[in-house]
């Protein structure tokens, strides 16, 4: 594959991304990370792993709206087969070396180390981390990969925005009842103890600004708390009480995740968050918990309605 300079490559590369990071008025250490992640999922997307892994996590923010969501550093993938660290180890550094139309972007195979991780007691999966030049600047790559989810209503195939005029990743997603129901869950089961802040605000954003079918979230629900061994809450979990809300370091947590988010905080208070949560995702718990169907649906911004049959 002929290429320019790799030094003129980059350095031009890296001055669209700048003018850019100055016209949105964005944090050019956050585009340039952008920048790293969306690449290396172009060479997934490319390589003979692609059916290996599916897109998860903040990065499906930009993917749904448009526009960034919260300011994120990491790559979240769910991953299948043997979840082996030397194996995923292995299959990063074959992905960073794929040969792909140039984008001034050096990947380097020898930097990338696996770990294994363990979020809560019934979470596990791995962490890698693999350096990246856009030179002379260095840009730290971070993926968490989870195992064994359920996905409800299936994967989505998808076409992932890009920053630049380049080729753009095609790959599989979750949808978005699968992410409402996996951060549900995490609320559920972390009680008092739940510092996943961007959890809430996620939810939130999703409610605020999508449509969901109450059937199709039912079943998301259902596979997710099946799969991770909860219990379906009969009442509103503790996270979405008053006790949770106004408790003095779960304010700290909240507030201190605003300002490093660079989120408005008008309108972002955590009580009235948790409320409006409360309205999106009891009605249909309330259903599956008594056994009975719940054919609504969900406009932005809710509420709940009755399904109207075209």
């Amino acid at each position: 594959m002929t290429r320019e300079n790799p030094r003129n490559m980059a350095a031009s590369v890296r001055q669209r991304l700048m003018n850019k990071a100055k016209q949105q008025k964005e944090d050019f250490g956050l585009v340039l990370t952008r920048y790293g992640l969306e690449r290396l999922l172009y060479r997934l997307s490319q390589s003979r792993h692609r059916d290996q892994f599916i897109l998860k996590g903040a990065m499906l923010f930009q993917l749904w709206s448009g526009h960034v969501h919260r300011p994120t550093r990491d790559l979240d993938l769910l991953g299948y087969g043997d979840p082996a660290p030397e194996r995923f180890q292995e299959i990063l550094r074959d992905i960073c070396g794929l040969d792909v139309e140039d984008d001034g972007l050096e990947f380097h195979a020898e930097s990338v180390h696996a770990e294994r991780m363990k979020e809560d007691e019934e979470y596990q999966g791995l962490r890698i981390k693999l350096q990246a030049t856009l030179a002379p600047a260095r840009i730290p790559i971070q993926i968490d990969i989870g195992f064994g989810d359920a996905i409800n209503p299936g994967p989505n195939e998808v076409t992932y925005p890009t920053l630049l005029d380049l080729p753009a990743p095609t790959l599989k997603a979750y949808p978005r009842e699968t992410v409402v129901a996996e951060k549900f869950q995490a609320m559920v089961m972390l009680g008092i103890a739940n510092s996943r802040m961007k959890d809430f605000y996620d939810v939130w954003t999703l409610a605020r600004q999508f449509e969901f079918s109450g059937s199709v979230l039912c079943s998301a629900l259902r596979g997710t708390f099946q799969r991770r061994k909860t219990a379906l809450p009969e009442q509103p979990p503790l996270a979405l009480t008053t006790e949770f809300t106004e408790d003095r370091q779960k304010l700290t947590q909240w507030r201190a995740f605003v300002r490093k988010s660079k989120l408005d905080a008008e309108g972002t208070e955590l009580t009235g968050i948790a409320e409006s949560l409360r309205g999106f995702l009891m009605p249909p718990t309330d259903a599956l918990v008594a056994g009975a169907d719940f054919e609504m649906d969900w406009l932005p911004n809710g509420p709940w309605q009755a399904r109207i049959e075209p």
